[in-house]
């Protein structure tokens, strides 16, 4: 099973537009177009997720930088999302000296 990250997309390109450019290469398991929660807009950028890592190969060679509405797909394997800190003040934070040292004021 193999992700694909499908970038740089009209924002008119559909689920359907997707299933029907990956399934000349193979079996497809899934499509997510992903969508401004606020809106439910498409952001530009969906991931297929194909069940064979050597069709998902082929379709990422043949349709990365293929022009589709207007704009060149950036086709690539996806790669994990990275770990952010909760940005919000939760958990723990780093930085600072905090061992209590003479003068300093926190």
């Amino acid at each position: 099973m193999k992700n694909v990250f499908v970038g740089n997309m009209s924002f008119q390109t559909t689920e359907g537009d997707l299933r029907e450019m990956f399934e000349p290469f193979g079996e497809i398991a899934r499509v997510n177009v992903i969508t401004d929660r606020d809106t439910g807009r498409a952001r530009g950028f969906a991931f297929v997720e194909m069940t064979n890592d050597e069709e998902a190969a082929k379709a990422i060679a043949a349709l990365n930088g293929k022009e589709v509405g207007g704009r060149a797909l950036n086709v690539n394997e996806a790669r994990p999302k990275a770990e952010r800190s909760d940005s919000r003040g939760g958990g723990y934070g780093g930085g600072g000296n905090r061992s209590g040292g003479r003068g300093q004021r926190w």
